[in-house]
């Protein structure tokens, strides 16, 4: 395993999950949570977004052809629930959803932050194809190490998010939000069509 392919791997994988692009995100699906409370999310978030991708390294798109579903398939599903999520910032249907449970604050870690944001369809079939292409448990575990750096550099992002808060304001991270949502209807949309590409049914 020569130090290229490493450098390419965290290249990959840090360019498709954008741990600087959602950044941001985080912040718009946390809001009114204290440091302790998104501190928390982050650490979830990324613990489980690197079991998926570890569970996948190893055993690929066999996992998915056990039970059936198609790299396309599943990426029209993350395209699907993204868009949720989007429509969800846009419309401040989350904000609704607290204001009906005051103490309870939704936990976005497992979804949609793990998935499908850090762990999406892009970010999973890379993690596939480098394993693949380093093959090996060794360099499967190579791949993995180059996983948690990027683990790593999301949570040191997302932590930074309290100050970036602060800088730019209610007013400013309600624009965010909205710009936000927008941005991931579109990203959504475009997982679905790169799904119905796969099965041939636009070109």
């Amino acid at each position: 395993m020569d130090v290229a392919f490493l450098i390419t791997a965290f290249t990959t994988l840090f360019v498709i999950i954008d741990p600087i692009g959602l950044m941001p995100i985080f912040i718009a699906l946390t809001p009114g949570m204290t440091n302790a409370q998104r501190r928390s999310v982050a650490f979830r978030a990324c613990a489980v977004a690197f079991g998926i991708f570890a569970l996948f390294g190893f055993l690929g798109e066999a996992v998915l052809e056990f039970v059936g579903i198609s790299m396309p398939a599943f990426r029209i599903a993350g395209g699907v629930l993204l868009f949720m999520t989007a429509l969800d910032m846009l419309f401040e249907r989350r904000n609704e959803r607290r204001e009906d449970k005051v103490d309870e604050i939704a936990d976005p870690s497992v979804f949609p932050i793990a998935i499908p944001l850090i762990a999406g369809p892009g970010a999973i079939a890379s993690v596939i194809l480098l394993s693949g292409e380093a093959s090996g448990v060794t360099g499967t575990l190579l791949v993995l190490g180059v996983t948690v750096a990027v683990m790593l550099v999301a949570v040191a992002l997302f932590l930074a998010g309290g100050l970036f808060e602060r800088v730019v304001g209610k007013t400013g991270i309600d624009v965010v939000t909205r710009l936000l949502g927008m941005l991931l209807a579109a990203l959504s949309i475009q997982f679905i069509l790169d799904g119905l590409r796969d099965f041939g049914f636009v070109s």
